[in-house]
């Protein structure tokens, strides 16, 4: 037996042929992953074996291969370059389900020179712009391919200095994006492997402003999964580490809104109110450092959606449908996903309230808006809307817009249809999460 043996077996294993396809694991992804061309690994295959101590360790680290079914005695003593090399793997790993094809952007970050960060940077001001515009089911598969080709292969061999450290929050910034981008496109389970992944790997990198913020991305998700402890747990955590360092104070509202959230699904709107409040006082200070490059913006728009949440939820529909008119009001044309966000929560208010037809008028205009858009969460709402207005189909506007919404809902059946291939259930019976 040698190395090359067993990375034949690995790539065309039957659960990654299910995955990649007739042939397994792509020659060129192995290779990314160990940060070697597709010709070395088919050289590696076919040729005579490794016996470099060193390579050989290299290969078991990468591909996990448990000591007891070795050929060799691995050495005693792990480095940090070893590490770096598991956590890697653990940036390339996609998790085994069925992914659309990636699309192109129209500036493609492939390719970019990732030495110093600033094509990290470039590449994630490109995914970014990209998504507030198309959403995450047409680039989670793109941003993948990506992690693999681009950044993986880069990873490999970097030390702890600073450097190092900027290589590794690069990519646990880039992670923390495909999670949730794997979120929009509706792959919770993707999206909280991605974010876990992304945690492992800023502790290399020792950016506590990004550690912070993949905490806040954790406690998201919860909320979402319908786990508000969790999402507290997760936001008090990030809250913690944060008070270690200057103050930033967008990151220190999004982690008392996602507490609010927490304890609006808990019911406690004494609490939710509180940090509500303190949310808003915090957003208004001025910053005692710089905002990392890798950490997302949360500004007055963010703090006024996740208010309108929590106080839907709680049963406030005056101050929901207020705070929701200001989300729309702060989010122009071109972040078609935020905005659509804010206008359905308006929608389900006006329902609630009692007001169909005007739900009507705004739901038209998010339609109009996000024929493009693939993003799973907005359909998801959109079923739900389409469940609210129900009863109300005998008003002629309420049906008129309704016989709209199905034709819309078909048009974008793509998405629905990639979701339940992963095993997901028919999304038509989903009720809405927020």
């Amino acid at each position: 037996m040698h190395i090359g043996q067993v990375s034949r077996a690995y790539r065309k294993h039957p659960k990654h042929i299910a995955f990649y396809g007739k042939d397994g694991v792509p020659q060129s992804v192995v290779g990314g992953w160990l940060g070697l061309t597709q010709a070395q690994i088919s050289r590696i295959e076919n040729g005579p074996p490794v016996r470099h101590l060193d390579s050989l360790t290299h290969w078991v680290r990468t591909l996990r291969i448990p000591d007891h079914l070795l050929w060799f005695k691995l050495p005693s003593t792990s480095s940090a370059s070893d590490d770096s090399r598991m956590a890697v793997t653990k940036v390339a790993a996609v998790p085994r389900q069925v992914v659309p094809a990636p699309v192109p952007l129209q500036a493609p970050p492939f390719g970019l020179p990732l030495g110093d960060g600033n094509g990290y940077a470039s590449a994630m001001q490109s995914f970014r712009a990209a998504d507030r515009q198309v959403g995450g089911g047409h680039l989670y598969a793109t941003v993948v391919q990506y992690l693999q080709a681009e950044v993986a292969p880069c990873m490999f061999g970097v030390d702890q200095s600073s450097d190092g450290q900027l290589a590794f929050t690069a990519a646990a910034a880039l992670t923390e994006m495909a999670g949730w981008m794997a979120h929009d496109a509706g792959r919770d389970q993707a999206a909280e492997q991605h974010f876990a992944r992304s945690l492992e790997l800023v502790k290399l990198g020792n950016d506590r402003q990004l550690g912070t913020h993949i905490l806040a991305s954790l406690s998201h998700l919860a909320q979402h999964r319908g786990k508000p402890t969790d999402a507290l747990r997760y936001a008090r955590q990030g809250s913690e580490v944060l008070a270690r360092g200057p103050r930033l104070p967008e990151l220190e509202a999004r982690l008392l809104a996602m507490q609010a959230r927490a304890f609006a699904a808990l019911r406690q709107p004494d609490d939710c109110a509180q940090h509500l409040i303190e949310a808003e006082r915090v957003l208004e200070a001025e910053a005692a450092e710089e905002r990392s490059p890798w950490v997302s913006h949360f500004d007055e728009g963010s703090l006024a959606n996740e208010a309108a949440r929590c106080l839907r939820q709680l049963g406030d529909l005056g101050q929901a449908k207020r705070q929701a008119e200001r989300v729309v009001q702060l989010r122009p044309g071109d972040r078609t996903r935020s905005r659509a966000f804010g206008q359905l929560i308006l929608v389900t208010v006006l329902v609630a309230q009692g007001r169909p037809e005007e739900a009507c008028a705004v739901a038209q205009e998010v339609l109009d808006a996000t024929q493009q858009l693939g993003s799973y969460l907005v359909i998801q709402q959109l079923l739900d809307l389409r469940r609210l207005l129900e009863p109300h189909r005998g008003a002629r506007m309420v049906a008129e817009f309704l016989s709209c919404l199905d034709e819309a809902l078909r048009e974008r059946a793509w998405l629905c249809q990639w979701r339940t291939q992963a095993g997901r259930s028919d999304p038509s019976t989903l009720e809405e999460r927020s």
